[in-house]
């Protein structure tokens, strides 16, 4: 009797595991394209992906930090910037609710680091060496 109770348990996990490999659940990324609306109107060009919410930029944050931590974040006033790995996620305010930007972090940094400056802590995941004469060598 323990053993197929064991085996249910294992089919329920898998069916779970496969289920988030099908839906794509296990990146901000991919719950922003789910949870909000496209708004291909809001693209920067074919760097960022934009997304409508009627919620308030601090709901979305709430929601999507909860979800999927950000490695980094930086807020300034109501505009919220997340570092997620290889992408960014920003959240600004609209006219009704919350435009929000989905983009690499090949194009984010340079485009938002005037703002976030070293809040991302850009060199901190990095794997590039530098820093002068003898430095990671």
């Amino acid at each position: 009797m323990w053993i197929v109770g064991g085996v249910v348990l294992a089919l329920i996990g898998v069916v779970v595991s496969c289920s988030g490999l099908v839906f794509g659940t296990f990146s901000a990324r991919s719950y922003v394209e789910r949870a909000y609306t496209r708004s291909v109107a809001d693209d920067i060009g074919s760097d960022a992906d934009g997304f409508r919410s009627d919620q308030q930029p601090r709901q979305v944050v709430r929601e999507l930090t909860d979800t999927f931590p950000p490695e980094d974040q930086y807020a300034d006033g109501d505009r919220y910037y997340l570092r997620y790995g290889d992408d960014s996620v920003v959240i600004l305010p609209a006219a009704i609710g919350s435009l929000i930007l989905v983009e690499r972090m090949v194009t984010a940094y340079p485009r938002y680091r005037s703002t976030v400056g070293n809040a991302w802590n850009w060199n901190r995941g990095s794997t590039t060496r530098g820093g002068g004469p003898g430095t990671g060598k």
